[in-house]
């Protein structure tokens, strides 16, 4: 066995590890430390290598960026527990109700709209299917596009700003968060759209499938139904446009000098102040708060040292040149690699969740997209794309397991007029997650989805700058000369 060799080894070992079971934090460290130890001994570096790894260890323990990560947490599970889907499932429901597919509109406009004011994806498919498919079922419409649409609009959660996941891919890919969240706004518009018009379409092909509410069935009419319409979404979105705009993240709006860490604070004390507008603040609410943001945060922290142990095994043993020879020379260049890239993340989003995928997989892939000239905010959205149909996949994906469970409890206390089967929830799954790859080549293809909405770099053509000395007998000559090529360079500097 040779280092050439091993390189190759440890990657396969890591994807089998990973599709054990075992928690991957420690299993990876636990697969890095052995190789390691192989490393020594083979002698392809010395034990001092190793030393490194407490500097690595602290690095990221002393990584302000990741503090974003439990301020975000505590905000989207605050706002998850105070009510706000049913206050807006219900209002929009309503609103949208008497159009044919209308609550399917309902249900996609108030994912987008608590998929960027929650960010989790298992409290807004419980909360969405709890008051969404019962009414869904009543009046008849269609059971393998209700779950379909409750599940897929639970995981728009994972591309809107102020998504957790693209402050991992921003930390990873060493760009700013701010720049991360713009790229994003437009493949989460574009996927609003798309799903919109499927449901279209669906309600033209097959309109019985998707009836509109009765009249009767509706309690709120006039200024009463948008008064509570509005009650929902403009606090939500004041919240929003504050944290966002504080950090840069909306197109052409920033309102502060503010780093992901203050706006993340900012936020969560935001969700409490909207928990208490709604009058759902409590200890209960508090307390599983900072219980689930205590768990993501412990997970996210330990899954970060475990990719350290690894990646500085699979450093000290080429791993990268590896990799970057084997991605390099793909055919079909830029277009070439995202494809091979997508497909490898597509289907080991079957197996790893997204942090785990950003945490091992990204530093491997980032380094080769930069070297290719690929936009890095571009390749950081693309990924981010792609990892969200993870939650759709049939028959791993977590919003289909989520959906199962909340359906089996709502027909047990007599909710559902019937039982909702597996075969409705995974063949309904795959419509959506068809629609999510669309996105991803329509992402690839036509990259102004993402870069249209960055700021354009200012940049200096050395070519266009003139400088003209005087002539050598003129007095002063040295001194003309250098302020006249200073006047050039200011001219230029601020022509740009």
């Amino acid at each position: 066995m040779s280092m050439e060799n091993f390189a190759p080894l440890m990657f396969a070992g890591l994807i089998l590890i990973m599709l054990i079971g075992f928690p991957v934090a420690f299993s990876l460290s636990a697969l890095g430390l052995l190789c390691g130890l192989i490393a020594i001994e083979m002698h392809w570096f010395p034990a001092a290598f190793l030393t490194g790894l407490p500097l690595n260890v602290f690095g990221i323990l002393s990584n302000d960026l990741l503090l974003a990560i439990p301020f975000f947490t505590l905000m989207g599970t605050i706002l998850e527990r105070c009510g706000l889907a049913e206050d807006m499932l219900d209002s929009m429901g309503q609103l949208f109700g008497p159009m044919r597919g209308g609550l399917g509109y309902s249900v996609i406009i108030v994912g987008f709209i608590l998929g960027a004011i929650t960010g989790t994806v298992a409290g807004q498919v419980i909360a969405m299917a709890m008051i969404s498919l019962p009414v869904m079922m009543r009046y008849g419409y269609n059971m393998r596009y209700a779950t379909g649409v409750l599940a897929a609009s639970g995981t728009i959660t994972q591309l809107v700003p102020p998504s957790l996941v693209l402050v991992v891919m921003a930390d990873q890919l060493g760009k700013s968060v701010g720049d991360m969240y713009k790229g994003a706004w437009g493949p989460s518009i574009l996927q609003i759209i798309l799903f919109a018009l499927y449901t279209f379409v669906l309600t033209r092909i097959r309109p019985n499938d998707l009836p509109g509410i009765p009249k009767e069935a509706r309690t709120l009419s006039g200024w009463n139904l948008w008064k509570k319409c509005l009650r929902g979404i403009i606090p939500s979105a004041i919240l929003i446009f504050a944290v966002l705009g504080s950090m840069g993240g909306l197109p052409g709006i920033n309102i502060a000098i503010a780093t992901p860490t203050e706006a993340g604070a900012m936020g969560a004390v935001g969700a409490f102040i909207l928990a208490a507008i709604h009058r759902r603040l409590n200890l209960d609410i508090i307390k599983e708060g900072l219980t689930n943001t205590m768990r993501i945060t412990a997970m996210v922290v330990f899954i970060l040292i475990g990719s350290r142990v690894f990646s500085l095994v699979f450093q000290g043993v080429d791993g990268a040149k590896w990799i970057e020879h084997l991605l390099s020379n793909l055919p079909g260049g830029q277009v070439g690699f995202l494809i091979v890239v997508n497909v490898f993340i597509f289907f080991l989003a079957f197996f790893l969740d997204f942090f785990e995928i950003a945490f091992i997989i990204l530093p491997m892939l980032g380094p080769v997209a930069e070297m290719m000239g690929i936009n890095m905010i571009w390749f950081g959205v693309l990924l981010c794309v792609n990892m969200q149909t993870s939650f759709m996949h049939p028959p791993f994906g977590f919003a289909l397991f989520y959906l199962r469970g909340i359906s089996d409890t709502l027909f047990k206390n007599g909710s559902l007029p019937r039982k909702v089967e597996s075969k409705d929830i995974y063949l309904g799954a795959i419509p959506w997650v068809l629609l999510q790859l669309l996105l991803v080549v329509i992402v690839i293809f036509v990259p102004q989805t993402v870069t249209v909405f960055l700021d354009k770099e200012v940049t200096i053509d050395l070519k266009t700058i003139q400088l003209e000395a005087p002539p050598e007998d003129s007095p002063n000559s040295s001194d003309q000369s250098d302020k006249s090529m200073m006047d050039d360079l200011m001219k230029e500097y601020k022509k740009n």
